[in-house]
């Protein structure tokens, strides 16, 4: 698995990124979930959080292999998109990505990391497990984080059942429900 090269994005990469997610979505038909594959990303959400200097590639040979975008909720860093370009899916570019929010969330003082996925796609819940990441309790899901499950699961093709919030403490202590 070939390094890459985690950087800011450039506003001149933005429409390419919207056109590699799309790419990427296209995995969801192989789990009947069509409306989410099809789904057209938010140009200006992306645009939005480049602004805040929240959008980061990986760089592969000269060409973008993926990127993520972050935010705070609840006062934790937080992942709400993560994509990789078919070609270099399975090359580690989502796990070093990850890594990049995981430490901008420790550098910037965030206890953990949080995300929301779906739990029974294989490179989703499962994949994130693998990383260290638990699915949170109803209990444990702060007021932001809750208002984001609530927005997701208004769109189309979200079936809010087979969601869950996820989180990976910063500190690589394991997280206990009720601590």
């Amino acid at each position: 698995m070939a390094s890459a090269l985690i950087r800011s994005a450039r506003h001149s990469e933005l429409a390419d990124l919207i056109v590699l997610e799309i790419e990427a979505g296209q995995l969801f038909h192989t789990v009947d979930l069509a409306l989410v594959a099809d789904h057209v990303p938010d140009q200006e959400a992306l645009r939005r959080n480049h602004e805040r200097g929240l959008v980061w590639v990986a760089e592969q040979h000269g060409e973008v292999a993926g990127y993520i975008v972050a935010t705070v909720l609840d006062g934790n860093a937080h992942i709400e998109q993560v994509s990789v370009a078919p070609a270099s899916a399975r090359q580690g570019v989502g796990c070093q990505l990850i890594s990049h929010v995981e430490e901008w969330g420790r550098r910037n003082d965030r206890p953990a990391t949080t995300l929301t996925t779906f739990r029974d796609v294989p490179w989703n819940g499962p994949y994130y497990e693998k990383l260290g990441y638990r699915e949170l309790l109803a209990v444990e899901i702060g007021s932001e984080l809750a208002a984001a499950v609530a927005h997701e699961a208004s769109l189309p093709g979200i079936d809010a059942s087979r969601r869950s919030a996820m989180i990976k403490r910063n500190d690589g202590a394991l997280t206990v429900p009720g601590l």
